[in-house]
């Protein structure tokens, strides 16, 4: 835990983490899943931060945010917790995609942009429908 509140949980178990069992730690942490994303190798997001508490289940992959206070690299089995209002850009620094489950407290995705949006959803969305 650093001290802006940036919180990693290693894989605590023995096993190999999956999507299923990604997202019940998740769930244990008190979080709702809402998305499970994969990106594609090489993958920017831009600077961003989400309204309220998030939290990444990686369960594929290897990925790293760039926070203000700098970088944390999750890998599949990690749980990073990001406090709300916390902005930061994520980048995957290899040529593999990565794979995670994203939720919030309510479930909800709640995004305040501070660049141009590059990576978010409605980009990746409009980048497939062109």
């Amino acid at each position: 835990m650093s001290s802006s509140g940036i919180k990693v949980y290693k894989w605590p178990h023995k096993t190999d983490p999956t999507a299923e069992s990604v997202a019940d730690e998740m769930r244990r942490f008190g979080f709702a899943c809402y998305d499970l994303q994969t990106v594609e190798p090489w993958f920017l997001r831009s600077r961003h931060s989400h309204d309220e508490d998030e939290i990444r289940g990686a369960v594929e992959g290897v990925i790293t945010f760039h926070f203000d206070n700098g970088p944390v690299t999750i890998e599949a089995g990690d749980i990073l917790v990001i406090p709300g209002g916390t902005p930061h850009e994520v980048r995957s620094h290899n040529g593999r995609p990565f794979s995670a489950y994203k939720g919030s407290t309510s479930g909800e995705r709640k995004v305040t942009e501070h660049g141009d949006g590059h990576g978010s959803i409605e980009d990746l969305t409009k980048t497939s429908a062109s």
